[in-house]
């Protein structure tokens, strides 16, 4: 049995390209597209991290829209996807979710694009969904990424996602799909 896969996108403490500690904005790309890779991979829960009123006022307009009768008419796919959403302040708030609905802490898991030492392959990270129970909160950045003393605080960070060529410039939806179906999907080469 595989472990708990739990997803955070996590919207402060986030720098931006000056390095800078900021709130980033709620896009409806990624509440729409990472919930659906989420509910597609199994995901127990996908967080929206955010601590600005406004911004999850925003949320509940959405989700609100495609709850209702007209949205779940419109495409129940995406009423379906939102099932798993929940909103929490702070990732401290998620990670307290996840360890009341599991009774146990889970491992919380980043993604970044350069190495560190508590890196972890995708290879690595499957095998204990695979062997251990412990859940696994995976947490995304949004902006320039988590502040570094956010990130000393976590378990694991995964290794980077390498394309083809030197480019390397993931949206945060397109990362999640793939960083999922590494850690979720189909064992295709076997």
């Amino acid at each position: 049995m595989k472990s708990p896969l739990y997803v955070g996108l996590v919207h402060y403490p986030i720098y931006d390209k000056n390095f800078n500690v900021i709130a980033t904005a709620i896009t409806n790309y990624d509440l729409h597209d990472i919930s659906r890779s989420a509910k597609t991979y199994g995901v127990k829960k996908y967080f929206i991290i955010h601590h600005v009123q406004g911004q999850l006022d925003m949320v509940h307009k959405i989700i609100g829209f495609w709850e209702s009768t007209v949205g779940r008419k419109y495409n129940s796919y995406r009423t379906q996807a939102f099932d798993i959403v929940d909103i929490r302040s702070s990732i401290a708030a998620a990670v307290e979710a996840v360890t009341e609905a599991e009774g146990k802490p889970p491992y919380v898991v980043t993604t970044d694009a350069r190495t560190y030492a508590n890196t972890i392959s995708y290879k690595n990270l499957r095998r204990k969904r695979e062997e251990e129970d412990t859940p696994i909160l995976l947490l995304l950045g949004t902006g320039y990424g988590m502040t570094k003393e956010t990130m000393e605080q976590f378990d694991f960070i995964l290794e980077p996602i390498y394309g083809a060529g030197d480019y390397n410039h993931l949206s945060v939806r397109s990362a999640a799909a793939i960083i999922l179906d590494r850690l979720a999907g189909e064992e295709w080469w076997k």
